[in-house]
Parts: C-alpha cells; sequence; structure tokens
C-alpha cells in the first residue's frame, strides 16, 4: 500500500504540470477507447450483472450497476463534455498590489493525489478519473466489489491510453487492496493522499468520516422533499412529482417526501395517488394523508430513510413554514424544491431551507453535474467546506499565492 502511493504522489507532481492542449487530447482519445472498446466493457459488466442477480441486489442497485451500449456511449460523451470545460488549473482567482508593493496573485491549483470510494455504478469510474486528471490530479479509485470486473475494464481502457500518450498509468488507478482492511489503511496515509471523497451508502460515509486522518468530503445520503404550496400550478404537479420519484428512484437526487399545502391536499391527493399506483409507487403518509388517498401510515423512521426505491412518503402540511420546518428535521442537505407561483413562499423556502441545492418549480433530478453543464461530477457534496452539491472540475482544484517582489523586506 505505501509503495502504491508513494508512485501515486511521485505522478501526481507530474499531472499537475501539464498543459491544457495535452490534458484534452488524452480525455478525448480515452472516450473514443471507451467507444472502440464497448463490447469488451459491457462483457466485463454481464459478469458483474451475473454475480448481482446471484447475490440477490435490488433491482434499484442492479439498475445502477448495469452497463449498455448507450451507458457507455454517455461515459465517452461525459469525458469529452469535461475536455471540453475551461482549463480549472492556473486561474488567476484574485490579484493586488500591497502597500509593500508585492504583487500577489491567488491562483488555482490541483489538489494532488484524491482518494475516491463508492458503490454500485462504474461510470463513476471513468467520470472521476477524468475530472481527476482534467484538474490535475491523480486518482485512487475503489470502486464497490459488486462492480469489481466493470471497474477494472474501465481503468485498463483509460490506463492503456495514458500508456500511448506516455503519461505515467499511476494517475490512474485501482486500490490494489479493496478489502475494508485496504480502505482502513487508505484513509490513514495523510503523507500521500491529499483528499478523501466518499460516496455511497450511510455506513460507508460514517466509518470514512469518523476514521480517516486525511480531510473528507463526503457525498451523503440525498433524503429530498418537495413542498407543494397552495399557489402551485395545478398542471404542473403531477409531472414534477413523478419524475422526482420514479424516474430513477436509485439515485440520490430522487424525492423521498412529498409535501402537500392542507388547503390543497383534498384537490390534488387523488391524482397524485392515480399517477403513483400507475407506476407502481408504493406510498406512505400521515394521518391526514390517509383521508383522501390509501395509504399505509408513515413512521418517524419512514420519514428519516433515504429509500432509494420507488417508495414515497406524503406529508399534509400547514403552510411553507412547516414545510421548512420538517426538512430541517428530516433533510439531508441534498436538493430540496417548492412548487408555488406565490413570489414570497418562494423566496422564504429558497432562502430558509439548509440545502446544497434547493429549487422553485423543478425536479430535484436536476441536481447532477452533467444537468447543471459541469460536464460531470465526483458526486454530490453535502458538505459546507470546501465543495457544495455537484463537484465538477473548478472543486478538484484548491490554490496558492504567487508573491512577485522587487527586493522587499520586512
Amino acid at each position: 500500500m505505501q509503495q502504491f502511493l508513494e508512485e501515486a504522489k511521485k505522478t501526481s507532481r507530474t499531472i499537475a504540470n501539464l498543459d491544457a492542449h495535452t490534458k484534452n487530447k488524452v480525455l478525448r482519445e480515452m472516450a473514443d477507447a471507451l467507444i472502440a472498446h464497448c463490447d469488451y466493457i459491457i462483457e466485463h459488466n454481464n459478469k458483474d450483472m451475473k454475480e448481482g442477480k446471484i447475490n440477490k441486489l435490488s433491482s434499484a442497485l442492479l439498475d445502477r450497476l448495469l452497463l449498455t451500449g448507450q451507458r457507455v456511449e454517455d461515459m465517452a460523451l461525459a469525458i469529452r463534455q469535461i475536455a471540453d470545460q475551461k482549463e480549472p488549473v492556473g486561474r488567476t482567482l484574485e490579484g493586488w498590489i500591497t502597500e509593500d508593493g508585492l504583487d500577489i496573485k491567488k491562483i488555482s491549483v490541483p489538489i494532488g493525489v484524491i482518494g475516491i470510494i463508492y458503490e454500485s455504478r462504474p461510470n463513476v469510474t471513468s467520470d472521476t478519473a477524468a475530472l481527476c486528471f482534467k484538474s490535475g490530479n491523480v486518482c485512487v479509485l475503489k470502486g464497490g466489489k459488486e462492480a469489481e470486473y466493470s471497474n477494472k475494464a474501465i481503468a485498463n481502457i483509460l490506463r492503456q491510453v495514458l500508456a500511448k500518450n506516455k503519461l505515467p498509468e499511476q494517475a490512474i488507478s485501482l486500490l490494489p487492496d479493496s478489502s475494508r482492511e485496504g480502505v482502513a489503511k487508505l484513509i490513514k496515509e495523510d503523507k500521500y493522499v491529499d483528499l478523501i471523497i466518499p460516496r455511497g451508502g450511510e455506513a460507508l460515509i460514517k466509518y470514512i468520516s469518523q476514521n480517516s486522518s486525511i480531510p473528507v468530503i463526503k457525498h451523503d445520503k440525498g433524503l429530498c422533499h418537495i413542498f407543494v404550496d397552495k399557489h402551485a400550478a395545478h398542471n404542473r404537479i403531477i409531472d414534477i412529482a413523478i419524475n422526482a420519484k420514479c424516474q430513477r428512484p436509485g439515485v440520490c437526487n430522487a424525492m423521498e417526501t412529498l409535501l402537500i399545502h392542507e388547503e390543497i391536499a383534498a384537490y390534488i391527493l387523488p391524482g397524485l395517488y392515480d399517477a403513483f399506483i400507475e407506476k407502481g409507487t408504493l406510498l406512505k403518509g400521515c394521518e391526514e394523508t390517509a383521508k383522501y388517498i390509501n395509504v399505509k401510515i408513515a413512521t418517524d423512521e419512514d420519514y428519516n430513510t433515504e429509500y432509494l426505491a420507488n417508495i414515497l412518503n406524503i406529508k399534509v402540511v400547514k403552510n411553507v413554514d412547516e414545510a421548512i420546518e420538517h426538512i430541517a428535521k428530516y433533510g439531508s442537505g441534498h436538493s430540496e424544491s417548492i412548487l408555488s407561483e406565490n413570489y414570497t413562499a418562494v423566496n422564504k423556502f429558497l432562502d430558509q431551507v439548509d440545502a446544497a441545492c434547493v429549487y422553485a418549480n423543478a425536479s430535484t433530478r436536476f441536481t447532477d453535474g452533467g444537468a447543471f453543464g459541469l460536464g460531470a461530477e465526483v458526486g454530490i457534496s453535502t458538505n459546507k467546506l470546501h465543495s457544495r452539491g455537484p463537484m465538477g472540475i473548478n472543486d478538484l482544484t484548491t490554490f496558492k499565492y504567487k508573491i512577485y517582489g522587487q527586493g522587499q523586506v520586512r
């Protein structure tokens, strides 16, 4: 482990100093290579899918694990979009001259070696590798065992492109010891690793946050809500609610609880019920909800649960203030939305809800690097420092001060 990480640290100095043209050329070749080796990737993904079914993974996890020709094309597109982004390294963030005549410039620089620990989705391997490479960082990747064959296949293709361009393959590496013990060692190696980014289940995030001696940016659970205000445009409610819950229930920006203003509950709940039942959604609700539609009564535990499945809580609230209070109690700081045409209610919600992304009249499903125009993302940060929300290439840089003098002494 130590020898592996020493090599990664050494490689980080090479990658940090690559020019933009070289990085973009290599990234576009990586995208082409994924397309060219699509059958190879899917062949290895089929092995993961077969084992996943034997191990009785949930349908949501299998959906996240599955790679198709279209999904491989989407992976390649994401890399091309990353290549098209403005160069994140070497930007002058600020500049000024002091009273002593020192010319100070605040310049963006790579972070160094980034350990990324994730589960299920093999496209994270190519996305995060490309984001780290574009931002001048070395990545050490630790995917879930359920995607082991897929992750190795994707990483091998990307590393071959590095070798072809006479760049160190260690710029993109899979953690050699992917056991729990290997992860435990990795998160203590603060001499060689500059940042740990965990994304996955609550237990994984908690373990790494509590045990890492390296700074951690959490990509924690998404316990997302939509509040339907009494002033919501009724023709939008069902479409947005169905999209937020049912389009991909197993992702972190899917809605888990729908809050309904009490003054429109009787009118709007029957139509919502029919739409969700048609989508096969299991509905749970408060006692007030149960007056209007047939639901299992939701418990406090339900409101605290990130289902990552086609299950939804519904709760009737008195007003926007009670909706904000509910979100403050149960939300995870990920993504929250209000549906309303009332300017005052919208702005109260956007100002007072404490989350990385707060929406008005839109689905929470847009909390995504690609949807935000970032090309791709390392994940959705629920931290407040140093990055929050969809984490793209600029969030994978830090800064240093360059000071130009003319012989000044203090």
